[in-house]
């Protein structure tokens, strides 16, 4: 389940909204977060920033607008959800769950993947449907808010109850012209002022990357395509290698910058290039 990225002004118009069991919305993140609970996974991250799709026009080329049989998106499927569900767990899910119609999912009525899927998601929410999350869904699992991008946001999860937070613009593929994350990040460490864990996401790629992410004061990275590409290449065992290769890289990377421990690592370690961007370095012939 996803929630879209709401600021301030939206927030402040809906602060009287009311969420309960038989609202659609908390009747999902109900299910799914119990699910979680008996699972015994260790939180729950909330995507704050996907209400919308952008047109991926190479998933329109390539004919991406549909899942195929036997495939289904089965956390969202409630009908597979209901069955064999213990009768406890039965309460949270309302009848109004089910009334999304998934026939786009699975018969690709728009071109592009994103745009059959956007119905999955809840178009209309506040930060009040976090503060309802952490308090009744969550079952005492730390709730991370994923897709902050401005220091407005930041404080607003640290209102609304967020155990922590994740600067990320979605891998990019959202909005053309979004910041990156690692030029967001600042702003949003000075906002928290550690007051709960920030954490980044996009364009880690070495551990180059997670020492500059972790100088500008995030506690800890997320690292995305790099696992799909290893999986892809070499199944699991690629991607245990991924990591150990990454840590490598970051732990040579802060022996080089004189750094002994993560304690260590501060801002003076980086720097923006003299002209406000890194172009093209030619090297000069001897």
């Amino acid at each position: 389940m996803q929630v879209t990225k709401v600021r301030g002004p939206i927030s402040s118009q809906q602060k009287n909204s009311t969420i309960c069991s038989c609202n659609p919305f908390a009747a999902c993140f109900n299910h799914l977060t119990i699910g979680c609970w008996c699972d015994s996974i260790a939180g729950v991250f909330l995507t704050v920033d996907s209400v919308r799709f952008g047109y991926r026009e190479a998933d329109a080329r390539n004919g991406w607008n549909a899942l195929p049989p036997p495939h289904r998106l089965v956390n969202y499927d409630e009908e597979v959800a209901r069955k064999g569900a213990p009768q406890s767990q039965k309460k949270w899910l309302a009848p109004e769950a089910s009334v999304v119609d998934k026939s786009k999912i699975y018969g690709g009525e728009e071109d592009a993947w994103d745009q059959n899927t956007e119905q999955l998601f809840e178009q209309n929410p506040s930060w009040e449907d976090v503060r309802w999350l952490k308090k009744e869904a969550c079952h005492g699992l730390p709730l991370i808010v994923k897709g902050i991008l401005t220091a407005e946001d930041a404080i607003e999860a640290v209102n609304a109850g967020a155990d922590g937070v994740m600067v990320s613009n979605h891998g990019g593929r959202g909005l053309d012209g979004a910041l990156a994350t690692i030029d967001v990040l600042p702003e949003v460490v000075e906002a928290v002022g550690g007051k709960i864990p920030i954490l980044l996401d996009g364009g880690i790629r070495r551990g180059t990357d997670v020492l500059k992410a972790l100088a500008l004061g995030a506690t800890a990275v997320g690292v995305g395509k790099p696992m799909f590409f290893a999986l892809a290449v070499g199944g699991a065992n690629a991607v245990a290698y991924l990591l150990e290769m990454m840590r490598r890289e970051t732990e040579a990377a802060m022996a080089i910058c004189g750094c002994e421990s993560i304690a260590d690592v501060g801002r003076n370690l980086v720097t923006r290039h003299p002209n406000g961007r890194v172009g093209k370095y030619v090297r000069s012939k001897l």
